[in-house]
């Protein structure tokens, strides 16, 4: 089972990289861009075939090491 794991900062935490992007894109003449916020992308693989075994593996995998509760965000795309 194939699986997609979007990492995002949560809201009010500040996002330097971002700010950063942000300020490159106004550089390079991308006009109109108000706000960005990055985040990170997981593409895994796992094996089970029960979806609600997979979501619950998943999870654990996130809070444990792919993202940082106290500041961020998941979401478990089954894909």
């Amino acid at each position: 089972m194939k699986a997609r794991i979007l990492v995002t900062l949560k809201n009010g935490v500040l996002d330097p990289q971002g700010k950063a992007i942000e300020g490159a894109l106004g550089t390079l003449g991308f006009d109109g861009v108000g706000a960005v916020r990055q985040g990170k992308v997981f593409d895994v693989e796992i094996a089970e075939s029960d979806p609600d075994k997979a979501r619950a593996a998943l999870d654990a995998m996130c809070e444990k090491l792919l993202a940082n509760t106290v500041i961020e965000n998941y979401a478990v795309e089954i894909v």
